[in-house]
């Protein structure tokens, strides 16, 4: 007679997968319905490396007319001698002179009144002003003569100004101290300088000013009536003469280091400089100019010359600009560097970028750059130059460092001398501009593609990667795409460098929490529809964001026109790939499945990731697998595509159909279409690939809990084909043949079909194999066992001796023991694992014990098989 727990044993139903009537939270779907719903991996699309080094590939979009050359001819008279800064186009307005009329001359307190001078020519104040700046230098030295009384008879002439020089047609005053006007200009020439502006890169000859004893310009000089009243200097100050007075005593010490160190700088000219030019003029041969030209940086380096206030600048940017048609790209590299240290700017500085780029357009000149270290100089333009006032020089300059970066061997050098934050920088300021002008920056465009070029060679490293994170890039790139929505080749260079981000977790989550990115995409999808390159890595990405987060799943489909979109997407490449299909390329001899995936296919192999991505929501996949559009295309795919057409597309096809088959809402087109969808899978389960085997297993492990597919496979004799498969010693597949069996088991009529083919005997062996590591497998095949068992009389008699006593033993011992797990486990997925092996596995594996243990008429203890 039964005990009351007997009783309530043999009353529990077959166990089979859950009731259609509750619905699971994606958690639970998650957790407990292993590979019912799962995500699709495929391959990053990949780009070719072009033949040659060019501005823009063979690839782009724009028309040769449209686009600045590649190739062109950089010669000595392409640089401009004078290498100004660009005048400012504003004009000032002019000074109003007011005259005043002059104080009588016959008072005491002003025995020296000053009188009004007439407007000066401006060219010649500049002029005047240099020199003057020189007269304040050569009087603070102190060497001037002690003052001289002038003969009453000799007319004195003098200028007054704010800096107060004074001269004579013999005697010359400086600083209020008179000198014999031979003295004074031989003291000037004691210093031979070239006088510069600060204001201006343009050099002032000296010889223009001071050379020999040339009178002064006939505006400086005055009546001699004037020299009269005053007959010795000091006789005479006006207030200003004083104020300036003290305020040089109290610099006098500043001046005299400055003049030590023009001295010294004149000197260091004169005897480490000179001697280099000399031996470049000389021109004699390559390696030897080579060799002046590295000298010759390290001692203008050394002598703090570098940069543009040196002041024979011009003069040495002469003598390097002529080398420049020696044609050595080895020199011409030399030179470049040394030009920008000089910090040339305009046509100077566009036609240096030039240089470099075209010299950098060859690959055996790799090793020439790193050699000479020229990235640093590229970069240091790009940091320092103005973007809006160089944007042709720093098109050629970032199209250098681009064919750089392509080079494995730079990108550790490039990184860190901090080309993605430089880089980034000049994004932002690009964005910015856009956005107060509402209009993009001439040849914006074009830089901005070699920029993103760049970038997207540089995300290769790690470090690259994680710098983007640290100063939220991903945001201004999509600001870029957003305001660039017509450049397709801006486009697609920020769909490859987010193709390469979304493949790592962290960036893909940084995206993904972009919440305008999704519209963004699908903007760029419904104008682009037909350009393949540009489409097949957006509908990537997006399949990257949608892989493990839920969050992004909803986020794009609330986005408005999402599903049309993707629709619509799917009919064009459908209908090119069933034109395409009859074509086959010439002289391809290899066999079909290693053909690669031509490429509309590849756009489909994307999109249907996609769609299998998304189906993994819960409010998701209901309606997707009630659109009849899509789940009709899914259909026409399998189709007219076998697996060795295309393995890849037929494989994330048969996924997605798992993945809507899971749901089983009254709506459900794929429900609806269940019969004709299990004879498409027949020929995906005779296939010799092993991956298209399991994904149609999958198939029928959702399907096969409707009795009429059940029927259909014991028709077509399915299930021997499953039970054949539990000898692949295969986790993923053993799981997935036995999903099947479960349900067929459900229905009592088939539950003798099991014992074909040793069905018993191979899902022993599977628990045996498996057990100890997979809960899952394990409670899937207990559940299974116990389904055949439900009418049991005899354990000996439905499982057989040998396989009973087998699994009293196994059952018995995993009862007693924990869960097996690899150490490559983190903690929180073994405690995942513990959790269910005791919550799920244990109650069913205790069930079936205690049964055939009621069953069994050896009740004695067993050894324990090993393992």
């Amino acid at each position: 007679m039964l005990s009351p727990n007997d009783k309530k044993l043999e009353k529990l139903d077959p166990f089979y997968r859950p009731s259609v009537s509750k619905q699971k939270t994606s958690a639970e779907i998650i957790s407990e319905a292993r590979n019912a719903l799962r995500t699709v991996r495929t391959q990053r699309p990949l780009t070719p490396l072009e033949d040659q080094r060019k501005l823009f590939g063979s690839a782009s979009s724009r028309t040769p007319e449209n686009r600045p050359p590649s190739s062109f001819s950089v010669h000595a008279s392409s640089f401009e001698s004078s290498d100004s800064k660009p005048i400012s186009g504003t004009r000032l307005s002019p000074l109003e002179l007011k005259p005043k009329a002059p104080a009588s001359p016959a008072t005491e307190e002003d025995p020296c009144p000053s009188f009004p001078k007439p407007p000066v020519d401006p060219a010649k104040i500049r002029r005047i002003s240099s020199a003057r700046a020189r007269l304040f230098r050569a009087a603070s030295q102190g060497a001037l003569l002690p003052d001289r009384t002038l003969p009453p008879t000799q007319p004195k002439k003098r200028v007054e100004s704010k800096e107060t020089v004074m001269m004579g047609d013999s005697m010359v005053k400086i600083n209020g101290i008179y000198l014999p006007e031979s003295n004074a200009f031989g003291h000037l020439k004691s210093h031979p300088l070239q006088l510069t502006y600060d204001g201006d890169i343009s050099e002032i000859k000296e010889q223009e000013v001071f050379k020999g004893t040339t009178p002064l310009p006939s505006h400086l000089r005055s009546g001699g009536d004037q020299g009269k009243r005053c007959s010795r200097a000091s006789s005479c100050p006006s207030s200003s003469d004083q104020s300036r007075l003290d305020t040089k005593a109290g610099s006098k010490a500043d001046l005299q280091e400055k003049d030590t160190e023009i001295e010294v700088n004149e000197v260091f000219w004169n005897t480490r400089i000179i001697p280099i030019l000399r031996e470049l003029e000389k021109k004699e041969n390559i390696e030897m100019l080579c060799a002046a030209c590295t000298q010759l940086h390290h001692t203008l380096e050394e002598g703090n010359m570098l940069g543009n206030r040196f002041k024979r600048r011009t003069i040495l940017l002469k003598t390097l600009y002529k080398l420049v048609d020696v044609g050595s790209d080895l020199l011409s590299l030399k030179l470049a560097k040394i030009i920008l240290a000089l910090k040339v700017s305009g046509k100077n500085l566009l036609n240096v970028c030039k240089l470099i780029f075209k010299i950098s357009r060859s690959e055996k000149n790799d090793s020439l750059i790193q050699n000479d270290s020229i990235l640093e100089s590229l970069l240091e333009v790009l940091r320092s130059e103005g973007l809006q006032a160089n944007t042709e020089a720093f098109l050629y300059c970032m199209g250098a460092i681009k064919f750089i970066s392509g080079n494995p061997g730079f990108l550790n050098e490039m990184i860190g001398k901090g080309a993605v934050e430089i880089l980034l920088n000049l994004i932002k300021q690009i964005n910015e501009i856009t956005e107060k002008s509402g209009t993009c920056l001439p040849n914006s465009g074009h830089l901005l593609v070699q920029m993103t070029a760049t970038l997207r060679n540089l995300v290769d490293s790690p470090l690259a990667r994680s710098k983007l994170l640290s100063i939220s890039a991903l945001p201004q790139l999509c600001t870029v795409m957003g305001q660039y929505t017509g450049d397709k080749d801006v486009c697609t260079n920020i769909a490859r460098i987010f193709s390469k981000l979304t493949s790592y977790h962290d960036c893909c989550v940084a995206l993904a929490n972009y919440s305008r990115c999704y519209a963004l995409f699908l903007n760029l999808i419904n104008k682009y529809q037909k350009k393949q390159d540009l489409v097949v890595r957006i509908v990537f990405i997006l399949g990257n964001l949608t892989a493990k987060n839920n969050q992004a799943r909803e986020q794009f489909c609330r986005e408005k026109g999402s599903f049309p979109t993707l629709l619509s997407l799917f009919h064009t490449f459908y209908e090119l790939d069933l034109h395409s299909r009859k074509r086959v390329e010439e002289g391809d001899d290899r066999p079909p499945a290693r053909r690669p995936p031509a490429q509309a296919e590849d756009v489909l192999i994307k999109l249907t990731r996609v769609l299998a991505n998304l189906a993994i929501h819960p409010r998701v996949g209901p309606a997707i697998a009630a659109h009849p559009r899509i789940v009709g295309l899914l259909l026409a795919t399998l189709e007219y595509k076998s697996i060795d057409d295309c393995e890849e597309l037929v494989i994330n096809t048969t996924a997605t159909i798992n993945n809507l088959s899971y749901y089983q809402v009254k709506n459900s087109v794929i429900q609806d279409k269940k019969l004709y969808i299990a004879e498409l899978l027949i020929k995906l389960l005779v296939s010799n690939n092993m991956d298209g085997i399991l994904e149609a297993m999958r198939v029928f492990g959702n399907l096969s809990q409707d009795h009429d597919i059940c029927d259909f496979i014991v028709q077509k004799n399915v299930h021997k084909f499953m039970i054949a498969l539990l000898d692949a010693k295969h986790q993923d597949i053993c799981f997935s043949a036995c999903g099947v069996l479960l349900n067929l088991t459900v229905d009592k009529d088939k539950r003798v079909i099991l014992k074909e083919e040793g069905g018993i005997k191979k899902l022993v062996d599977c628990l045996r194999d498996f057990g100890p590591t997979d809960w899952q497998l394990a409670c899937l095949v207990c559940k299974t066992l116990w389904n055949f068992s439900e009418n049991i009389t005899s354990a000996s008699s439905c499982f057989g001796v040998e396989t009973t006593d087998t699994l009293l033993a196994l059952l018995s011992s995993f009862l007693d023991e924990e869960l097996a797990l690899d150490e490559s486990f983190d903690q929180d997925l073994k405690n995942y694992h513990r959790l269910h092996w005791e919550t799920e596995f244990k109650p069913v594996a205790q069930q079936l014990l205690h049964r055939i243990q009621r069953h069994h008429t050896f009740l004695e203890p067993l050894p324990v098989p090993s393992f």
